[in-house]
């Protein structure tokens, strides 16, 4: 699973950082999929390797400006350059009508691809395109948000001395097979695949969050993930002085959230304007280096602060690694 950080920022772009987007792709396959795509994106794009016509879905958390408002933009430029696939947008109640509003108002009209809009806060919400699952999670914001758990289904892993015990020939029933389908032999014999059929590499999985002031609700997803992407918006000394009416997390509250699950990777991401990776004394800005340090007091696995344009790898045997 590869993803890579079209932006970090909360609430406002910096002159280092864009507002929140995260491209992710799953295997070996060109298409790809957004979590959030918030103003300028289409951009960051410009400076990355994916391309609009292989996006397959956008999972947006929740309707605030940072984490949607550059939709309209990407959607509308996707169908000038000649997309015709279909697009599936998962987004909690507002973000259709946002999107058609502004289609609606700004001439747009005739789009070359159906867009499909599915609703993540049903209660039974629930996306499989057979290469990635993904479930969401309520979050705890000042609207309702979300948090996406993203599943790799990995290739199947055919079980080739079993089928010829079976006496299954070689062709077009092992295919199905593969695919996860059962076949039948001529003998009227059922045959399961997953009976002879296995992952061929245990599945990677991640939760990547939207804003959300208590990391806890997270515990029973974590259980089950390899990774966590999470907004770390302030350090604790500086929510102290702002007040919790943002409803946003700390450095401190995720890593602990992340250190309880015994997570082994942390990213940290949705920083707030006023970390700099180069701090100015005398704009009187802080440095992201001590969102760092406060994660690091309370978690020990592999804890990384998100950069814009920066790429990481989880790799088949779980490792995380930068490109």
């Amino acid at each position: 699973m590869r993803f890579t950080f079209l932006g970090t920022s909360a609430g406002t772009p910096t002159a280092q950082r864009n507002v929140t987007a995260l491209a992710l792709n799953a295997g070996d396959s060109r298409d790809w999929y957004l979590v959030d795509c918030g103003e300028g994106t289409q951009h960051r794009l410009l400076r990355s390797h994916h391309s609009s016509a292989k996006l397959k879905a956008i999972f947006v958390t929740h309707v605030h400006g940072d984490h949607c408002y550059g939709l309209p933009g990407l959607i509308a430029s996707a169908n000038m350059s000649g997309r015709t696939a279909a697009l599936t947008i998962c987004a909690p109640d507002g973000i259709e009508q946002y999107v058609l509003a502004t289609f609606a108002h700004t001439d747009v009209h005739n789009l070359r691809f159906p867009l499909n809009f599915v609703r993540s806060d049903a209660p039974n919400f629930y996306y499989n395109d057979g290469h990635v699952e993904v479930s969401a999670i309520a979050m705890s914001h000042r609207v309702p948000c979300f948090a996406y758990h993203i599943k790799e289904i990995p290739p199947n892993h055919i079980d080739e001395a079993a089928l010829d015990a079976l006496g299954v020939p070689r062709g077009p029933l092992w295919h199905q097979l593969q695919l996860g389908d059962d076949i039948y032999l001529e003998s009227g014999e059922r045959v399961a695949a997953a009976a002879v059929c296995c992952p061929a590499w245990p599945a990677r999985k991640i939760v990547v969050g939207g804003d959300n002031d208590q990391p806890d609700l997270l515990s029973e997803a974590l259980q089950d993930s390899d990774l966590l992407i999470h907004e770390a918006t302030f350090t604790e000394d500086i929510l102290a002085k702002v007040g919790p009416q943002y409803m946003h997390s700390t450095a401190a509250m995720v890593a602990k959230a992340a250190a309880a699950a015994a997570l082994p990777h942390l990213i940290l991401t949705h920083f707030s304007q006023r970390y700099r990776k180069d701090p100015s004394k005398k704009a009187k800005t802080h440095s992201v280096a001590e969102l760092f340090s406060e994660a690091r007091e309370h978690y020990q696995g592999n804890l990384l602060l998100a950069e814009d344009l920066k790429s990481y790898q989880l790799e088949k045997d779980k490792s995380l690694n930068e490109l």
